[in-house]
């Protein structure tokens, strides 16, 4: 615990949980198209592959993982794109990614987010009850090191394959906090997560709340069963909250709109090539009492998709601050071995055609967050201030 901890004000990046749409996505046969001279991997590239291995087979007196070398130069590739969105999984990894959104999975029951400026990584959620929480993790925490080694310079998958590889599954983690002189230290153990993707309750006065934390297989039927309780009890008026909220399954947010909004435009997105596709809402559900949406800084993705919709059709206020900032899709595109690429492959818009990449969502009524309450693992609705404005404008608003 010796070490001094780096400068305080890391702000969020990279989120994890990203908007994808792989449904129905061509699998590539991991031979095509090698032999085209104006790749960068071509036979002379190749061939000098070939001759670096030989090298290393010839020279080299350490022991070589010949599947993590081949895995790690794939990786190379997608990272020399410098787009902190893209990677390369192995057929282990792509088989976690698959299970982590369907809303349960084998870790630490934490959301980190990557700061794009430092790569440094931060908490951004520390899940009621899960191994993290227990351990003592708070949110704003700064990862450093896992089993000492420095995470600075990963992309956030492979910090999370870090985590998730640890050695007699606990993980030790070096961390930076605010406040504290010295680095904090935890071990915590690996365990079977089930992510809680939707919370709900009725406040005073029938205001319904429903907090969505992330956009998974299992958020939108969540959603609806909280929204028709909250129904069954009464609810005159509804608040949402997406902050921290890192984003997620573009088909999920979308879904979940279409249970909101009229007829019309939900979102569309266009390719390198120019070329849009549009998602929209057939207003068979349209919502039909006052609604307010809770934001923040860490409300990245499809949770700017969800906020821009309400926000462009001004079927609800947006209360708190300016989000992520993240307004890029990208497609995890399965290979046939088993393994799969991920890469930026169109800007999204809102219904009114706006991109918010690197801008966000700026909130109709602008509140931040008392100074003090982002570390705390949980909070309550009296001490929460946003929460507190996002009632007085929802009871405001008349329908």
């Amino acid at each position: 615990m010796g070490q001094k901890k780096f400068a305080n004000g890391f702000i969020l990046g990279m989120a994890l949980t990203l908007a994808v749409g792989g449904a129905g996505m061509k699998v590539y046969d991991v031979v095509e198209d090698r032999q085209n001279s104006k790749n960068a991997v071509n036979d002379e590239s190749m061939e000098k592959a070939k001759l670096i291995e030989e090298i290393i087979d010839e020279k080299y007196t350490g022991e070589v993982d010949k599947e993590l070398m081949e895995a790690d130069m794939y990786k190379g590739m997608m990272v020399s794109l410098g787009d902190p969105y893209s990677a390369y999984y192995t057929a282990e990894e792509y088989e976690e990614l698959n299970t982590e959104t369907t809303g349960s999975y084998k870790g630490i029951g934490v959301v980190m987010q990557m700061q794009m400026d430092t790569g440094a990584v931060k908490i951004v959620r520390c899940y009621e009850g899960a191994p993290g929480e227990k351990a003592g993790l708070l949110p704003e925490d700064i990862l450093l090191q896992v089993h000492g080694e420095k995470v600075s310079g990963l992309e956030l998958s492979e910090v999370v394959d870090k985590v998730k590889a640890s050695e007699g599954e606990v993980a030790h983690l070096t961390v930076a906090r605010d406040g504290e002189d010295d680095y904090l230290e935890f071990d915590v153990p690996l365990e079977e997560v089930n992510i809680p993707v939707v919370d709900h309750e009725m406040l005073e006065d029938n205001i319904g709340y429903i907090s969505l934390y992330e956009f998974t297989e299992q958020t939108e039927p969540q959603y609806l069963e909280a929204f028709e309780e909250l129904q069954s009890q009464g609810m005159e008026r509804l608040i949402i909250d997406v902050r921290n909220n890192p984003g997620g399954l573009l088909t999920s947010v979308c879904g979940i709109l279409n249970d909101m909004l009229p007829e019309g435009l939900i979102v569309y997105t266009e390719d390198k090539d120019g070329k849009k596709e549009e998602i929209n809402s057939d207003g068979k559900s349209e919502l039909e009492i006052p609604l307010a949406v809770l934001v923040n800084g860490n409300s990245a993705s499809a949770s700017e998709i969800f906020a821009g919709a309400i926000q462009d059709y001004e079927i609800g206020t947006i209360v708190g601050t300016t989000t992520f900032g993240k307004g890029i899709v990208q497609s995890v595109i399965p290979l046939s071995d088993g393994s799969a690429v991920k890469t930026t492959t169109a800007k999204y818009y809102t219904p009114k055609g706006r991109c918010i990449h690197g801008t966000g969502i700026t909130p109709d009524v602008e509140v931040e967050l008392t100074e003090g309450l982002e570390q705390k693992t949980s909070i309550t609705h009296e001490e929460d201030n946003q929460l507190q404005k996002a009632i007085v404008v929802v009871k405001g608003i008349s329908k």
